[in-house]
């Protein structure tokens, strides 16, 4: 069950990361407090870096194939992911890539739009075989400002983060000034896709964090008992 201070987060978090949640609608007017003024249309920017055949190609180099695959939520599944990351979300299904050579998986890849500050970015979240984070690309960016989360000296930062890692800033993600937003958003988003496959994908093969935790803890008690 959420705490009273976890379901206050998952709130903020629902009105931050949803497109339900995007406050720059026609004719609204939106102030913005670092600029102590009204927002203008020329304020926004769109950005794309990359295409989604080529981020594939960025996260997935190493596969020979790679086929599109469909999540669908039940209400008792999307329940449990929204306990999992800690806020609700109104997605029911969600599209992700799996990457192979022949008859074995190499990883996964799931396409995510979040909000940053005021509009949605969109960006490309690569997990391996053991569900591990290994790439993280951003495709397109509408604000003026938090683009700095493409960048590699940022971004690889979650290399290698797991379910098992907190993702967020202050924790393990060091974020970046003026761009505080986007990270929160983009560090959920690629909580959430960890979730997924998880749920999905890993624990049905015996990889999921229900089995790594378990091993974990086998080791921690042997380890304590005979030593390293």
């Amino acid at each position: 069950m959420l705490t009273p201070l976890s379901a206050f987060r998952a709130i903020a978090l629902t009105a931050l990361l949803t497109s339900s949640a995007l406050p720059v609608l026609a004719g609204e007017k939106i102030w913005d407090n670092e600029l102590r003024r009204f927002l203008k249309e020329d304020d926004f920017k769109y950005e794309e870096f990359m295409t989604e055949e080529e981020a594939l190609k960025t996260v997935m180099p190493k596969s020979q194939q790679i086929h599109k695959a469909f999540i669908r939520l039940t209400a008792e599944k999307k329940d449990l992911i929204e306990q999992r990351i800690g806020w609700k979300f109104p997605e029911n299904s969600f599209e992700l890539y799996i990457g192979q050579t022949g008859d074995k998986v190499n990883g996964y890849a799931m396409i995510h739009h979040t909000i940053g500050k005021y509009k949605p970015m969109t960006y490309m979240v690569g997990v391996d075989p053991t569900g591990a984070c290994t790439d993280v690309e951003l495709l397109v960016f509408r604000d003026a400002k938090g683009s700095e989360v493409r960048t590699k000296r940022f971004n690889a930062q979650y290399d290698g983060k797991t379910v098992l890692d907190p993702i967020r800033i202050n924790k393990d993600i060091v974020n970046i000034s003026g761009a505080t937003m986007s990270v929160r958003s983009m560090s959920a988003g690629v909580k959430r896709v960890l979730v997924l496959i998880d749920e999905f994908y890993l624990k049905s093969a015996g990889l999921g964090s229900d089995t790594t935790s378990s091993r974990k803890t086998d080791k921690g008690f042997f380890t304590s008992i005979f030593g390293n």
